[in-house]
C-alpha cells in the first residue's frame, strides 16, 4: 500500500513549536491495532496514542457515532445543553460512584476543575486557611500551571516563574510520611491510583486504604486522577473499583473519547453544589461531537466481556515479556495492571528505554517509555490476540538487535 506523500517530517521543524521530538515516520492510516506510514510501512500499535486509543484505530462504533453526530450538531456552547452530553453524563454516573459530571477537553482541564472544586469546597465549608493540596513525587496531572505544579516532577514545572502555592509533595506509597504530614489544613490529597508517567507504580493496598482513612479524619477530599487508568485500562471501568477505595472527585480523559479529545470531572451532588453558576466553565466542554463519540466508547468498554478481555490480554503480555526476558535478561520486573504495563530495565540496561522504543519502531512496533528505565505498553483494550503475539515477536527482534550491537 503506497500513500501519496504530501508533507514531509522536515515541515515539523519548520512550523511547529519545538516542545516535541516526534519520530521520523508519519502515520497516515490506522485500523484496529495496525498503523501505516506515508511509505506504506505497517506497524503494530502497543502505544495506543499514550493510553488513548482504547478501541484501536477507526473502531466501527466510534466512526458510526462521529459520522451520525456530524450530520446533526457540532457545537452549541454551555448557554444550552445537548443530548449527547446528557446521555454521556448519565452513563458515567451509572458506571461509577459519581452523581455529577463536568465536561472538559483534556485530562489537565479535568484535573484543573477537580483542584478548583477541592479548594472551593474547603474555603466555603471550613474557611480560607484550609488550602493545602498534598500530591506525590513522580506524579503527573497535566501541563496547565496549576496541574503541573501539583504533579510531582519539578522538571516540568520549573522555569515558569512563581508557582501556585500550598502544594506539598510526599513519596508515593509512604504511609508514614503521609501520616506525619497531613493535617486539618489539608483540603485535598490528589493521586493516581497507579502512577503512569512516573514509572507504572501500583499503590499498595495499605497505602490506598490509609489515604482514604486520613482524608476522612482530616476532612480532606480524595481526588483520584484516572486520566490514564480509567475507562477499562486496568480491567475495571475505573481503577478505584479494583482498590476498594472510593474517591470524592475523579478525573478522566485520554481513552474516554478513544481518540477524540474530551475530559471529565466526576463527583458527588454534595461537592458539586459548590461549583455554582459562573465559578468555572469551558467553551468546548460537553461538545456534542466529543460526547457522542465518548458515549460509543463507554458503551463498548463497559461491557463485561471487554473488561474481562483486558485481564486475558494482560496475561498474554506478561507471558510474552517473561519469555523475551528468559532469552535476553533485560528486565528486572513487569509492573502495572491490565493494559497499563511497564517493563523495568535491569541494572545493565539503565537509561535505555528510549533505545528499546527506537529499535522497536525499526521492527514495525510502536511502544512507549515511562521515564528512562521503563518500557511502557498501553495498547487497545480489544487488541487482536494475534497482534499481541506478532508485536511481541517484533519486540524480541528489536531487543536482539540491541543485544547484538552491544556485543
Amino acid at each position: 500500500m503506497t500513500i501519496e506523500n504530501n508533507v514531509e517530517r522536515s515541515v515539523f521543524d519548520e512550523v511547529m513549536v519545538p516542545c516535541y521530538n516526534p519520530m521520523e515516520m508519519i502515520p497516515v492510516k490506522g485500523e484496529g491495532s495496525r498503523v501505516w506510514d506515508q511509505q506504506g510501512n505497517e506497524y503494530i500499535d502497543f502505544a495506543g496514542g499514550i493510553a488513548v486509543s482504547c478501541l484501536g484505530h477507526c473502531h466501527p462504533a466510534m466512526v458510526s457515532a462521529l459520522t451520525e453526530q456530524a450530520q446533526k450538531l457540532w457545537h452549541l456552547s454551555n448557554v444550552m445543553t445537548n443530548e449527547p452530553a446528557l446521555r454521556l453524563a448519565k452513563k458515567l454516573t451509572e458506571v461509577s460512584f459519581a452523581e455529577k459530571v463536568f465536561f472538559a477537553n483534556s485530562g489537565a482541564e479535568a484535573n484543573e476543575a477537580a483542584l478548583k472544586l477541592a479548594r472551593r469546597y474547603a474555603a466555603d465549608t471550613f474557611g480560607p486557611e484550609k488550602s493545602e493540596i498534598i500530591a506525590f513525587k513522580q506524579g503527573f496531572h497535566g501541563r496547565t500551571f496549576f496541574t503541573v505544579t501539583v504533579g510531582g516532577q519539578a522538571a516540568y514545572s520549573d522555569g515558569f516563574g512563581p508557582k501556585p502555592g500550598d502544594v506539598t509533595h510526599l513519596p508515593y506509597n509512604d504511609v508514614e510520611a503521609l501520616k506525619a504530614h497531613i493535617s486539618d489544613r489539608t483540603c485535598a490529597v490528589m493521586m493516581e491510583p497507579l502512577q503512569g508517567e512516573g514509572g507504572i507504580i501500583s499503590p499498595t493496598d495499605e497505602f490506598a486504604q490509609t489515604v482514604r482513612e486520613l482524608c476522612d479524619k482530616h476532612n480532606a477530599l480524595l481526588v483520584f486522577d484516572e486520566v490514564q487508568t480509567g475507562n477499562g485500562r486496568t480491567g475495571h471501568f475505573y481503577a478505584y473499583q479494583g482498590l476498594g477505595v472510593t474517591p470524592d472527585i475523579l478525573s478522566t480523559a485520554k481513552s474516554l473519547g478513544g481518540g477524540f479529545p474530551i475530559g471529565a470531572m466526576l463527583t458527588t451532588t454534595k461537592l458539586a453544589a459548590h461549583m455554582k453558576v459562573g465559578t468555572h466553565g469551558s467553551t468546548y466542554g460537553g461538545n456534542p461531537l466529543a460526547c457522542a463519540v465518548a458515549q460509543a466508547v463507554v458503551d463498548v468498554v463497559s461491557q463485561p466481556e471487554t473488561l474481562q478481555g483486558v485481564a486475558e490480554r494482560e496475561a498474554l503480555f506478561r507471558q510474552g515479556l517473561a519469555k523475551i526476558n528468559d532469552k535476553y535478561h533485560i528486565f528486572s520486573e513487569v509492573r502495572g495492571k491490565g493494559l497499563l504495563l511497564g517493563a523495568v530495565l535491569n541494572e545493565q540496561w539503565q537509561g535505555r528505554a528510549r533505545d528499546v522504543l527506537v529499535a522497536a519502531g525499526e521492527q514495525g512496533l510502536m511502544v512507549l517509555v515511562a521515564g528512562v528505565n521503563v518500557v511502557r505498553f498501553t495498547p487497545s483494550l480489544v487488541i487482536d490476540k494475534r497482534d499481541i503475539e506478532q508485536g511481541l515477536e517484533k519486540l524480541d527482534q528489536a531487543i536482539a538487535s540491541l543485544v547484538a550491537s552491544n556485543a
